[in-house]
């Protein structure tokens, strides 16, 4: 796994929705998220910004789900269901990208992915942590 790739393309699961998307900084941006939404969706996503991902075909296809502040948009294929990518409440000017999509990368190919604290969002409280991580996901092989 190259993990300073600067573009690639990507997929949801059936191939209706295809993408290319310049990274914002590889694969180096790599996280996991806390919130209600990111726990029950386990991905892992890696940033671009919003200019940078373009959908190649089945842009029909795509649907969008918001909740809460109505802030972030996470995008999903209509047919097989696979989040493909959100816009962010915590920057709108940038892209989260699952990595599951991404051609050639599975999540599994990290060995450690931060986990961010989305339950306490930035922009809920000035005490949340804007820091870094709250934590790691860790995935160990059995040999």
């Amino acid at each position: 796994m190259d993990i300073d790739i600067s573009e690639i393309d990507g997929a949801c699961h059936c191939g209706s929705v295809r993408f290319h998307v310049r990274l914002s900084n590889g694969l180096h941006t790599a996280r996991r998220c806390t919130c209600s939404l990111c726990r029950m969706r386990g991905a892992v996503a890696v940033s671009a910004k919003v200019g940078d991902l373009d959908i190649l075909a089945g842009e029909e296809k795509l649907s969008v789900y918001q909740f809460n502040t109505m802030t972030a948009k996470h995008y999903f294929c209509s047919e097989c269901g696979i989040y493909t990518h959100h816009q962010r409440r915590s920057n709108p000017e940038e892209y989260g990208v699952n990595v599951a999509c991404l051609e050639g990368i599975s999540p599994f190919d990290f060995d450690e992915v931060p986990v961010s604290d989305g339950i306490h969002h930035p922009s809920d409280s000035k005490k949340a942590n804007k820091t870094g991580p709250v934590g790691f996901l860790r995935f160990v092989r059995a040999d």
